[in-house]
Protein backbone atom coordinates (compact mmCIF):
# COMPACT_ATOMS: atom_id res chain seq x y z
CA UNK A 1 0.00 0.00 0.00
CA UNK A 2 1.39 3.62 -1.05
CA UNK A 3 1.99 6.23 2.05
CA UNK A 4 1.43 10.18 0.13
CA UNK A 5 4.08 12.18 0.79
CA UNK A 6 1.72 14.87 2.30
CA UNK A 7 -0.37 12.93 3.93
CA UNK A 8 2.95 11.39 6.13
CA UNK A 9 4.13 15.21 6.13
CA UNK A 10 0.94 16.05 7.93
CA UNK A 11 1.05 13.25 10.57
CA UNK A 12 4.40 13.87 11.46
CA UNK A 13 3.58 17.36 12.47
CA UNK A 14 0.33 16.58 14.46
CA UNK A 15 2.48 14.23 16.59
CA UNK A 16 5.56 16.67 16.82
CA UNK A 17 2.61 19.34 18.11
CA UNK A 18 1.87 16.57 20.72
CA UNK A 19 4.82 15.66 21.66
CA UNK A 20 6.91 18.50 21.70
CA UNK A 21 4.46 21.51 22.36
CA UNK A 22 2.04 19.29 24.86
CA UNK A 23 -0.92 20.19 22.20
CA UNK A 24 -4.24 18.28 22.96
CA UNK A 25 -3.92 15.38 20.15
CA UNK A 26 -7.93 15.75 19.50
CA UNK A 27 -7.84 19.59 18.93
CA UNK A 28 -4.65 19.39 16.58
CA UNK A 29 -6.29 16.49 14.42
CA UNK A 30 -9.57 18.69 14.33
CA UNK A 31 -7.57 22.04 13.29
CA UNK A 32 -5.70 20.19 10.67
CA UNK A 33 -9.01 18.54 9.02
CA UNK A 34 -10.56 21.85 9.09
CA UNK A 35 -7.56 23.32 6.90
CA UNK A 36 -7.60 20.78 4.46
CA UNK A 37 -11.17 20.06 3.75
CA UNK A 38 -9.70 18.26 0.31
CA UNK A 39 -8.63 15.33 2.33
CA UNK A 40 -10.82 12.28 1.26
CA UNK A 41 -12.53 10.09 4.15
CA UNK A 42 -9.06 7.43 3.54
CA UNK A 43 -7.10 10.26 3.70
CA UNK A 44 -8.34 11.09 7.31
CA UNK A 45 -8.34 7.77 8.27
CA UNK A 46 -4.69 7.31 7.75
CA UNK A 47 -3.80 10.25 9.44
CA UNK A 48 -5.90 9.37 12.34
CA UNK A 49 -4.44 6.20 12.73
CA UNK A 50 -0.85 7.23 12.41
CA UNK A 51 -0.95 9.70 15.15
CA UNK A 52 -3.00 8.16 17.59
CA UNK A 53 -1.08 4.78 17.56
CA UNK A 54 2.05 6.61 17.56
CA UNK A 55 1.05 8.59 20.46
CA UNK A 56 -0.14 5.82 22.56
CA UNK A 57 2.15 3.00 21.79
CA UNK A 58 5.36 5.94 21.64
CA UNK A 59 7.56 3.83 24.02
CA UNK A 60 7.10 0.34 22.03
CA UNK A 61 7.35 1.94 19.00
CA UNK A 62 10.98 3.60 19.81
CA UNK A 63 12.04 0.48 20.81
CA UNK A 64 11.03 -1.02 17.59
CA UNK A 65 13.04 1.46 15.43
CA UNK A 66 15.71 1.80 18.52
CA UNK A 67 15.24 5.39 17.71
CA UNK A 68 13.30 8.05 19.80
CA UNK A 69 12.63 10.40 16.43
CA UNK A 70 9.15 11.09 15.62
CA UNK A 71 10.33 10.40 11.99
CA UNK A 72 10.95 6.50 13.22
CA UNK A 73 8.18 6.23 14.93
CA UNK A 74 5.98 6.77 11.79
CA UNK A 75 8.10 4.47 10.39
CA UNK A 76 7.94 1.78 12.82
CA UNK A 77 3.85 2.35 12.86
CA UNK A 78 3.22 2.47 9.42
CA UNK A 79 5.28 -1.38 8.95
CA UNK A 80 2.50 -2.07 11.86
CA UNK A 81 -0.10 -0.68 9.75
CA UNK A 82 1.27 -3.00 7.00
CA UNK A 83 2.66 -0.12 4.64
CA UNK A 84 6.41 -0.07 3.26
CA UNK A 85 8.27 2.95 4.43
CA UNK A 86 8.76 5.15 0.95
CA UNK A 87 12.40 5.95 0.58
CA UNK A 88 11.46 9.86 0.54
CA UNK A 89 10.59 9.52 3.69
CA UNK A 90 13.96 9.54 5.95
CA UNK A 91 14.85 8.71 9.46
CA UNK A 92 17.44 7.90 11.76
CA UNK A 93 15.92 4.22 12.67
CA UNK A 94 15.76 0.67 12.37
CA UNK A 95 15.18 -0.55 8.77
CA UNK A 96 11.69 -3.14 7.96
CA UNK A 97 13.51 -5.81 8.78
CA UNK A 98 14.96 -4.96 12.29
CA UNK A 99 11.86 -3.54 13.32
CA UNK A 100 9.40 -6.98 12.11
CA UNK A 101 12.03 -8.91 14.16
CA UNK A 102 12.22 -7.05 17.46
CA UNK A 103 8.74 -7.59 17.31
CA UNK A 104 9.06 -10.85 19.18
CA UNK A 105 11.47 -9.25 22.07
CA UNK A 106 8.97 -6.21 22.96
CA UNK A 107 7.21 -8.65 25.40
CA UNK A 108 10.49 -9.20 27.50
CA UNK A 109 10.98 -5.47 27.98
CA UNK A 110 9.64 -3.72 31.41
CA UNK A 111 5.90 -3.52 31.62
CA UNK A 112 6.49 0.60 31.01
CA UNK A 113 8.30 0.17 27.60
CA UNK A 114 5.84 -2.65 26.11
CA UNK A 115 2.72 -0.38 27.10
CA UNK A 116 3.88 2.92 26.45
CA UNK A 117 3.61 4.96 30.15
CA UNK A 118 6.30 6.90 31.14
CA UNK A 119 8.24 4.94 34.18
CA UNK A 120 6.56 7.08 36.89
CA UNK A 121 3.11 6.63 35.52
CA UNK A 122 3.37 2.69 35.95
CA UNK A 123 5.20 2.92 39.55
CA UNK A 124 2.26 5.29 40.61
CA UNK A 125 -0.45 2.62 38.97
CA UNK A 126 1.31 -0.09 40.68
CA UNK A 127 1.52 1.17 44.16
CA UNK A 128 -2.09 2.35 43.94
CA UNK A 129 -3.59 -0.91 42.31
CA UNK A 130 -1.50 -3.61 42.70
CA UNK A 131 -1.78 -6.52 40.74
CA UNK A 132 -4.82 -4.94 39.04
CA UNK A 133 -2.97 -2.40 36.93
CA UNK A 134 -1.17 -4.45 34.41
CA UNK A 135 -5.45 -5.34 33.60
CA UNK A 136 -6.17 -1.75 33.72
CA UNK A 137 -3.16 -0.61 31.79
CA UNK A 138 -3.74 -3.03 28.68
CA UNK A 139 -7.73 -1.95 28.57
CA UNK A 140 -6.47 1.62 28.83
CA UNK A 141 -4.33 1.09 25.65
CA UNK A 142 -7.36 -0.54 23.73
CA UNK A 143 -8.80 1.50 21.18
CA UNK A 144 -12.37 3.11 22.46
CA UNK A 145 -15.10 2.33 21.43
CA UNK A 146 -17.64 5.24 20.20
CA UNK A 147 -20.91 5.80 22.49
CA UNK A 148 -23.44 7.80 21.65
CA UNK A 149 -26.27 8.69 24.62
CA UNK A 150 -29.55 9.04 23.25
CA UNK A 151 -31.89 12.53 24.17
CA UNK A 152 -35.14 11.02 24.98
CA UNK A 153 -36.27 14.53 24.72
CA UNK A 154 -36.17 14.63 20.89
CA UNK A 155 -36.40 10.39 20.48
CA UNK A 156 -36.28 7.19 21.85
CA UNK A 157 -33.83 4.50 20.95
CA UNK A 158 -35.14 2.38 18.23
CA UNK A 159 -35.92 5.52 16.27
CA UNK A 160 -32.47 6.72 17.01
CA UNK A 161 -31.09 3.68 15.44
CA UNK A 162 -33.07 4.01 12.72
CA UNK A 163 -32.77 7.31 11.80
CA UNK A 164 -28.84 6.70 12.20
CA UNK A 165 -29.19 3.21 9.33
CA UNK A 166 -30.75 5.94 6.78
CA UNK A 167 -27.21 7.86 7.06
CA UNK A 168 -25.18 4.59 7.05
CA UNK A 169 -24.23 4.32 10.49
CA UNK A 170 -24.89 1.82 12.30
CA UNK A 171 -25.15 1.35 15.83
CA UNK A 172 -26.34 -1.54 18.56
CA UNK A 173 -28.18 -1.05 21.98
CA UNK A 174 -25.48 -1.15 25.31
CA UNK A 175 -27.89 -3.70 27.80
CA UNK A 176 -26.79 -2.75 30.65
CA UNK A 177 -27.34 1.33 29.93
CA UNK A 178 -31.19 2.18 28.59
CA UNK A 179 -30.13 5.40 26.13
CA UNK A 180 -26.63 4.25 25.38
CA UNK A 181 -25.95 3.29 21.62
CA UNK A 182 -22.01 1.91 20.71
CA UNK A 183 -20.89 2.38 16.70
CA UNK A 184 -19.81 -0.99 14.92
CA UNK A 185 -16.28 -0.75 15.09
CA UNK A 186 -14.10 1.84 13.19
CA UNK A 187 -17.17 4.19 12.31
CA UNK A 188 -17.57 8.03 13.27
CA UNK A 189 -20.42 10.21 13.65
CA UNK A 190 -20.84 12.85 11.17
CA UNK A 191 -21.04 16.56 12.58
CA UNK A 192 -23.96 16.67 10.86
CA UNK A 193 -25.77 13.80 12.65
CA UNK A 194 -23.78 15.62 15.50
CA UNK A 195 -25.39 18.90 15.36
CA UNK A 196 -28.87 17.31 15.04
CA UNK A 197 -29.40 16.74 18.79
CA UNK A 198 -31.27 13.58 18.81
CA UNK A 199 -27.84 11.94 20.52
CA UNK A 200 -24.57 12.86 22.03
CA UNK A 201 -21.02 11.71 22.03
CA UNK A 202 -20.89 10.16 25.95
CA UNK A 203 -18.34 7.27 27.31
CA UNK A 204 -20.80 4.52 28.38
CA UNK A 205 -18.95 4.43 31.83
CA UNK A 206 -19.96 8.89 31.60
CA UNK A 207 -23.27 7.66 31.34
CA UNK A 208 -23.80 5.65 34.62
CA UNK A 209 -22.94 9.14 36.32
CA UNK A 210 -26.25 11.22 36.45
CA UNK A 211 -28.87 8.86 36.95
CA UNK A 212 -27.09 7.90 40.49
CA UNK A 213 -28.36 11.31 41.82
CA UNK A 214 -31.74 9.44 41.38
CA UNK A 215 -32.80 13.61 40.56
CA UNK A 216 -36.61 14.11 40.33
CA UNK A 217 -38.94 16.84 37.77
CA UNK A 218 -39.11 19.40 39.89
CA UNK A 219 -36.12 19.48 41.89
CA UNK A 220 -33.16 21.97 42.18
CA UNK A 221 -29.67 20.28 40.94
CA UNK A 222 -26.30 21.80 40.54
CA UNK A 223 -23.44 20.18 38.48
CA UNK A 224 -21.02 22.17 40.14
CA UNK A 225 -18.35 21.19 37.91
CA UNK A 226 -20.13 20.95 34.44
CA UNK A 227 -17.51 21.83 32.20
CA UNK A 228 -19.05 21.66 28.77
CA UNK A 229 -22.32 20.09 30.04
CA UNK A 230 -22.90 16.36 28.97
CA UNK A 231 -23.87 15.32 32.22
CA UNK A 232 -26.12 18.05 33.48
CA UNK A 233 -28.07 17.73 29.27
CA UNK A 234 -28.41 14.24 30.73
CA UNK A 235 -29.81 15.10 33.86
CA UNK A 236 -32.43 17.44 32.03
CA UNK A 237 -33.84 14.04 30.36
CA UNK A 238 -33.97 12.01 33.40
CA UNK A 239 -35.75 14.84 34.72
CA UNK A 240 -38.10 15.37 32.01
CA UNK A 241 -36.97 18.48 31.62
CA UNK A 242 -38.34 19.68 34.31
CA UNK A 243 -36.62 21.48 37.78
CA UNK A 244 -33.82 23.43 37.77
CA UNK A 245 -30.29 22.34 36.87
CA UNK A 246 -27.71 24.88 37.78
CA UNK A 247 -24.63 24.33 35.65
CA UNK A 248 -21.55 25.84 37.49
CA UNK A 249 -18.31 26.22 36.32
CA UNK A 250 -15.23 28.02 36.48
CA UNK A 251 -14.62 28.05 32.56
CA UNK A 252 -16.68 30.32 30.20
CA UNK A 253 -15.91 28.76 27.38
CA UNK A 254 -17.03 25.50 28.32
CA UNK A 255 -20.30 27.02 29.75
CA UNK A 256 -20.67 28.85 26.17
CA UNK A 257 -20.11 25.31 24.53
CA UNK A 258 -22.74 23.84 26.85
CA UNK A 259 -25.39 26.73 26.46
CA UNK A 260 -24.89 26.13 22.67
CA UNK A 261 -24.93 22.21 22.70
CA UNK A 262 -28.17 22.68 24.88
CA UNK A 263 -29.90 24.56 22.02
CA UNK A 264 -29.12 21.97 19.70
CA UNK A 265 -30.41 19.67 21.44
CA UNK A 266 -33.60 20.63 22.63
CA UNK A 267 -34.96 23.61 24.73
CA UNK A 268 -33.86 23.28 28.08
CA UNK A 269 -35.66 25.82 30.50
CA UNK A 270 -34.18 23.69 33.31
CA UNK A 271 -30.78 24.61 32.71
CA UNK A 272 -29.05 27.72 34.07
CA UNK A 273 -25.68 28.11 33.76
CA UNK A 274 -23.02 30.47 36.52
CA UNK A 275 -19.88 31.12 36.47
CA UNK A 276 -18.15 30.13 39.65
CA UNK A 277 -17.04 33.28 41.49
CA UNK A 278 -15.75 34.17 45.34
CA UNK A 279 -19.54 34.62 46.56
CA UNK A 280 -20.89 31.44 44.27
CA UNK A 281 -21.08 28.79 47.39
CA UNK A 282 -22.23 31.67 49.85
CA UNK A 283 -24.81 32.60 47.38
CA UNK A 284 -26.34 29.19 46.79
CA UNK A 285 -25.74 27.75 50.68
CA UNK A 286 -28.07 24.76 51.26
CA UNK A 287 -30.23 25.81 47.60
CA UNK A 288 -29.57 21.97 46.16
CA UNK A 289 -31.64 18.99 46.58
CA UNK A 290 -28.84 17.21 45.11
CA UNK A 291 -25.51 18.31 43.83
CA UNK A 292 -22.99 16.61 41.07
CA UNK A 293 -19.28 17.27 41.82
CA UNK A 294 -18.16 15.54 38.48
CA UNK A 295 -14.22 16.87 39.74
CA UNK A 296 -11.16 17.40 37.82
CA UNK A 297 -8.84 14.51 38.14
CA UNK A 298 -6.32 13.18 36.31
CA UNK A 299 -8.00 11.54 33.78
CA UNK A 300 -6.26 8.22 34.14
CA UNK A 301 -9.69 6.40 33.46
CA UNK A 302 -9.73 7.63 29.88
CA UNK A 303 -6.34 7.05 28.48
CA UNK A 304 -7.94 4.41 25.68
CA UNK A 305 -9.71 8.10 24.16
CA UNK A 306 -7.00 10.58 25.03
CA UNK A 307 -3.44 8.34 24.75
CA UNK A 308 -1.62 12.08 25.08
CA UNK A 309 -2.54 12.66 28.30
CA UNK A 310 -0.02 10.09 29.51
CA UNK A 311 2.77 12.49 28.03
CA UNK A 312 1.31 15.55 29.27
CA UNK A 313 0.44 14.28 33.03
CA UNK A 314 2.92 14.84 35.93
CA UNK A 315 3.91 14.08 39.41
CA UNK A 316 3.03 17.62 40.17
CA UNK A 317 -0.28 17.20 38.07
CA UNK A 318 -1.75 14.41 39.73
CA UNK A 319 -1.03 15.99 43.53
CA UNK A 320 -2.40 19.21 42.71
CA UNK A 321 -5.72 17.27 41.43
CA UNK A 322 -6.22 15.70 44.83
CA UNK A 323 -6.17 19.22 46.68
CA UNK A 324 -8.80 20.64 44.23
CA UNK A 325 -10.92 17.48 44.49
CA UNK A 326 -10.84 17.77 48.40
CA UNK A 327 -11.27 21.58 47.96
CA UNK A 328 -14.44 21.35 45.45
CA UNK A 329 -16.05 18.29 48.14
CA UNK A 330 -15.57 20.72 51.14
CA UNK A 331 -16.74 24.14 49.78
CA UNK A 332 -19.58 22.80 46.92
CA UNK A 333 -21.30 20.51 49.41
CA UNK A 334 -22.46 23.67 51.60
CA UNK A 335 -24.82 24.73 48.76
CA UNK A 336 -26.65 21.20 49.38
CA UNK A 337 -29.96 21.44 51.78
CA UNK A 338 -29.64 19.22 54.85
CA UNK A 339 -31.06 15.37 53.76
CA UNK A 340 -29.84 16.03 50.39
CA UNK A 341 -27.77 13.60 47.65
CA UNK A 342 -24.51 14.52 47.12
CA UNK A 343 -22.49 12.52 44.17
CA UNK A 344 -19.03 12.22 43.71
CA UNK A 345 -16.77 11.31 40.71
CA UNK A 346 -13.84 11.37 38.78
CA UNK A 347 -12.84 9.77 35.36
CA UNK A 348 -9.36 8.14 37.30
CA UNK A 349 -8.67 4.94 38.22
CA UNK A 350 -6.53 5.66 40.77
CA UNK A 351 -8.12 5.06 44.69
CA UNK A 352 -6.01 8.11 45.85
CA UNK A 353 -8.04 10.58 43.66
CA UNK A 354 -11.29 8.61 44.60
CA UNK A 355 -12.03 6.71 47.58
CA UNK A 356 -8.95 8.72 49.30
CA UNK A 357 -10.92 12.03 49.18
CA UNK A 358 -14.54 10.29 50.18
CA UNK A 359 -12.71 8.63 53.24
CA UNK A 360 -11.17 12.91 54.42
CA UNK A 361 -14.95 14.23 53.32
CA UNK A 362 -16.41 11.21 55.67
CA UNK A 363 -14.39 12.49 58.75
CA UNK A 364 -16.03 15.43 59.15
CA UNK A 365 -19.41 13.74 60.12
CA UNK A 366 -21.19 15.89 57.74
CA UNK A 367 -22.17 12.68 55.21
CA UNK A 368 -22.56 9.20 55.08
CA UNK A 369 -21.45 7.14 52.38
CA UNK A 370 -24.64 5.47 50.50
CA UNK A 371 -23.05 3.62 47.27
CA UNK A 372 -20.16 3.03 45.81
CA UNK A 373 -18.70 2.30 42.09
CA UNK A 374 -15.34 1.55 41.04
CA UNK A 375 -15.74 1.53 36.76
CA UNK A 376 -12.65 -0.71 35.92
CA UNK A 377 -11.53 -0.85 31.88
CA UNK A 378 -10.22 -4.05 32.68
CA UNK A 379 -13.85 -5.77 33.28
CA UNK A 380 -16.54 -3.17 31.64
CA UNK A 381 -13.89 -1.93 28.31
CA UNK A 382 -15.27 1.77 28.94
CA UNK A 383 -13.55 4.36 30.28
CA UNK A 384 -12.61 3.98 34.13
CA UNK A 385 -14.69 5.81 35.98
CA UNK A 386 -15.28 6.09 40.36
CA UNK A 387 -18.98 7.47 41.95
CA UNK A 388 -19.72 7.87 45.64
CA UNK A 389 -23.49 8.85 46.93
CA UNK A 390 -23.66 10.48 49.55
CA UNK A 391 -26.79 11.96 51.59
CA UNK A 392 -25.74 14.82 54.11
CA UNK A 393 -26.70 14.75 57.75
Amino acid sequence: MRIHRNLAYAAGEIIRAVFDDKKVLDRVLSTSFRANPKWGKRDRAFIAETVFEVVRWRRALGFLAQCEKIEALCAAQWIRMGFEVPEWWVHDGADGDTIRSLESDLEEQPRAVRASIPDWIDRLGQEELGDKWTDELSALNQRAEVYLRVNTLKTSRPEAILWLNKYGVIANEVPELPDALVLLNGQKLPKSLREDGRVEIQDAGSQMIAPLLGAQPGETVIDACAGAGGKALHLAALMQNKGQIIAMDIAPKKLHELDRRSKRSHPYPCIKTHIIDAKTVVNYKETADRILIDAPCSGMGTLKRQPDLKWRLAPDSIKSARAIQYECLDSYSEMLKPGGCLVYATCSVLPSENRGNIDRILQQGRFELSQEYTLSPAKTGYDGFYAAVLMKK
